[in-house]
């Protein structure tokens, strides 16, 4: 049998700069003030790798690259306790 893939969903912190940027600002018509600015990915690595592949340029995304401060892995702490299934690695 061959491996099954095994991906990871993580999430970045941006930095509110990123809300002088139209495409972003364009993107999300609804957002609230005061709200934290996030990037959503999915990745077969470890997230922590992905994340300073971004940082260093490689296969990044432009916002990540330029406005990423920080993984956010205690936002699976906040889905478990609003009653979502987590495994968090």
């Amino acid at each position: 049998m061959g491996r099954r893939d095994h991906y990871h969903v993580y999430v970045i912190e941006l930095s509110k700069d990123v809300l002088y940027e139209g495409r972003f600002k364009k993107a999300n018509p609804g957002y609230v003030m005061g709200k934290p600015c996030i990037y959503v990915g999915m990745t077969g690595l470890d997230p922590d790798v992905r994340f300073d592949k971004h940082k260093a340029g490689i296969q990044s995304n432009r916002f990540v690259k330029q406005f990423g401060l920080r993984l956010l892995p205690e936002l699976a702490i906040d889905f478990r306790e609003a009653g979502y299934g987590v495994w968090q690695a």
